[in-house]
């Protein structure tokens, strides 16, 4: 059987496997949940033993730092998986929600039901847990799910997809509705790309390059998520001791991710004393930084930035410093540069913070919190399935709902158009 053979195969099993998830009943679907969670602590062992196949061959090739802490599963993070799947398990379930009902003059009554997508396939790298999290995530939601994980996992996904799928089996369910493709051969992604047919959504999760050439091959409607480049705009009204606590944790306390700072936008009434502040702070946490003119004359050792430091997500400890004149110099360059992921502004100002968020349009704006709290799990989703910097049709982190879309439901009483 070719790869093109094989992936059709595994579409048409799951498109089939989509039926009966859609009609599962919520606690069925939680009892699933449940049970896979109880799997993966008694397995976690096993996971961890598959795990370190991957990490040793990421070791052998030299692999970024970020991208190993991307592929680590300790047994905290195994442990955080499992506690995803019950957090998702504590969500009321979207499907079937009626929205509104409303009477037309002709008597009839017309509302909007939630239904599951159908087959939804998710494309990532490095991060095993998402395995984990993207399931529970899917099947909830009445979705089946096709899991392709990067090459370089692909022995920690195979371990978990397999515990996962061995739980639909001794419920009776489709073991179909959750499949994780067992091929690292990239002929795989451009096959099941090609299946609109059979897959109704495709969510890429990963690096910019991933992203672009799942959009660029895909006949399959895709949720984007090029990049995480995000500001903190400390402003003149800011508390500095809070605005310290704040950008400190959002470049360092995990710099690999994608909420996390990238850029710092400071107020110039407020950056003599506040610049050399957090550069002793980052430094002292192993930070580089790179500065605009202005901010090297009050800090002359910071390294020049570049144009293309603007627009970088660097995924280490490295960051960018602007000094910016004002709330609009602000807004200007998060305008320019931003990757509609997450900005945040520190200030004690109502009327700005209210302008900030009014006015900054990426898909999660905050006033006072770092920006690492822009995740799914933090803003009460559960274990989220990704972040859409794309505003069609989910923009921001996604949860159960957005794996859901909506039909109209209509009640009548014998009525007939004229």
């Amino acid at each position: 059987m070719s790869i093109g053979e094989e992936m059709l195969a595994l579409a048409i099993a799951a498109k089939q496997a989509s039926r009966h998830m859609a009609v599962a009943s919520s606690a069925t679907k939680d009892e699933l949940l449940l049970k896979m969670a109880a799997a993966l602590e008694e397995r976690s062992a096993h996971i961890r033993e598959a795990n370190e196949k991957d990490l040793s061959a990421a070791r052998e090739n030299s692999m970024a730092a970020a991208m190993i802490d991307r592929l680590t599963l300790t047994p905290e993070r195994i442990a955080g998986m499992a506690a995803g799947l019950r957090e998702v398990v504590s969500l009321p379930d979207p499907v079937g929600q009626i929205s509104g009902m409303w009477l037309r003059p002709n008597g009839i009554q017309v509302g909007r039901q939630r239904i599951p997508l159908g087959v939804i396939g998710i494309i990532y790298e490095s991060r095993p847990n998402v395995t984990a999290d993207a399931a529970g995530l899917c099947l909830k939601s009445g979705n089946a799910v096709i899991l392709r994980g990067g090459s370089e996992a692909i022995h920690s996904n195979r371990a978990i997809g397999t515990i996962l799928q061995q739980v639909l089996e001794t419920m009776g369910l489709p073991p179909a509705a959750l499949q994780v493709v067992t091929t690292s051969d990239r002929e795989a992604v451009t096959e099941l790309l090609q299946l609109d047919e059979h897959i109704d959504l495709i969510i890429p999760r990963g690096g910019e390059g991933l992203i672009r050439f799942v959009s660029n091959n895909s006949r399959i409607p895709v949720i984007k998520h090029y990049k995480g480049v995000c500001h903190t705009y400390v402003d003149a009204a800011a508390d500095l001791q809070m605005a310290e606590r704040i950008c400190l944790n959002a470049k360092v306390q995990r710099p690999g991710v994608c909420n996390a700072m990238e850029t710092l936008l400071i107020h110039r009434d407020v950056a003599a004393t506040f610049l050399p502040q957090i550069v002793t702070v980052m430094r002292q946490s192993g930070v580089e930084l790179r500065g605009c003119e202005e901010a090297r004359t009050i800090v002359d050792d910071l390294i020049p930035a570049t144009e293309e430091d603007w627009s970088a997500e660097y995924l280490e400890l490295i960051l960018a410093v602007r000094i910016v004149a004002d709330f609009e110099q602000a807004r200007q360059h998060i305008e320019a540069y931003s990757s509609l992921h997450t900005e945040v502004i520190v200030t004690n100002d109502y009327r700005i913070s209210q302008q900030f968020l009014r006015e900054i349009n990426s898909s999660v704006v905050m006033v006072n919190a770092s920006s690492r709290f822009s995740d799914g799990n933090q803003l009460g989703l559960g274990a989220e399935i990704g972040i859409s910097t794309s505003k069609l049709h989910s923009f921001g982190p996604m949860g159960l709902e957005d794996l859901t879309t909506r039909k109209f439901i209509v009640f009548g009483d014998g009525q007939i158009r004229d």
